[in-house]
């Protein structure tokens, strides 16, 4: 399976070698009581408050794991091998709206304390992927209108909470209204992505899991875990899933089946030389 991909075989190894680390350290931590090396690993900090090495806070620790090795395998890998369809102006401005808003997903969680202009930058660069989805999607995408609004306004919106975070300006409900227009893009976008041919059905699930298990973790997380920065990290893992389907998105663009499809002549066509 990885000589399928064209960087199929490194993915695989740092993937392996992320996996083994962490079930070597989370041993080290149930056997020794060191838990900072799985720490490290996971939630990408020092260790900064009393976090005992239950079997509890360990599996935690794996499962915060878990979607980053997905991701890594997923995003480093890159498309399929083989000889890609001619790609279009669109397509060619997508796939790199979509590698760097990946990039910048798998960057924020494991470099904290970002400036309020990184974050303004990672808004911006999914406000590019907002613009540059919908004229590729085309008749796909049903109320083109309603997604491109919900998504400026959601990832336009996150750029304009970056600033005024830093002013110490209080944006009050509009920032419920931000996510809510987050919520409805990523939905009508997954649901044009579904029926279209160029994305399989195992990218679709990347979106969809994307967008429900955070929510998902949000809700009953603090029932796994009794450390705040565990919480935390939980659910900026679950987010992490988001990379990946922008990475696989922008792999499937490149997919050396994706061909376009000769129409099945009519009855009484003239043939065609």
């Amino acid at each position: 399976m990885p000589r399928n991909h064209r960087l199929g075989v490194p993915a695989l190894i740092v993937t392996a070698l992320y996996a083994a680390a962490l079930v070597i350290t989370a041993a080290l931590a149930l056997t020794s009581g060191d838990i900072a090396p799985l720490w490290r690993l996971t939630v990408f900090a020092p260790v900064e408050e009393a976090v005992e090495a239950t079997p509890q806070n360990v599996a935690t620790m794996l499962l915060i794991g878990a979607p980053w090795a997905c991701a890594l395998w997923t995003c480093l890998r890159g498309p399929r091998t083989g000889t890609p369809p001619e790609p279009t102006t669109k397509d060619r401005r997508l796939r790199l709206a979509l590698y760097a808003a990946a990039a910048a997903w798998l960057l924020h969680p494991i470099a904290p304390g970002w400036p309020w202009w990184a974050v303004a930058l990672d808004s911006l660069l999914m406000l590019a992927v907002v613009l540059l989805f919908a004229p590729l999607l085309g008749d796909g995408l049903e109320l083109p209108v309603v997604a491109q609004i919900a998504g400026v306004l959601a990832y336009g919106g996150g750029a304009v909470t970056a600033v005024t975070d830093e002013l110490g300006v209080d944006l009050g409900l509009l920032s419920p209204l931000f996510a809510l227009g987050q919520l409805v893009w990523m939905v009508l976008v997954l649901r044009a992505q579904r029926w279209d041919g160029r994305w399989p059905f195992v990218t679709y699930l990347y979106g969809i899991t994307s967008l429900v298990l955070p929510l998902l973790v949000l809700a009953v997380g603090w029932m796994l875990v009794d450390a705040g920065s565990l919480y935390y990290s939980l659910a900026a893992a679950a987010g992490v899933l988001m990379a990946t389907w922008l990475a696989q998105s922008a792999h499937d663009l490149a997919d050396p089946r994706n061909r376009p499809v000769a129409p099945v002549p009519l009855p009484g066509d003239p043939a065609t030389p």
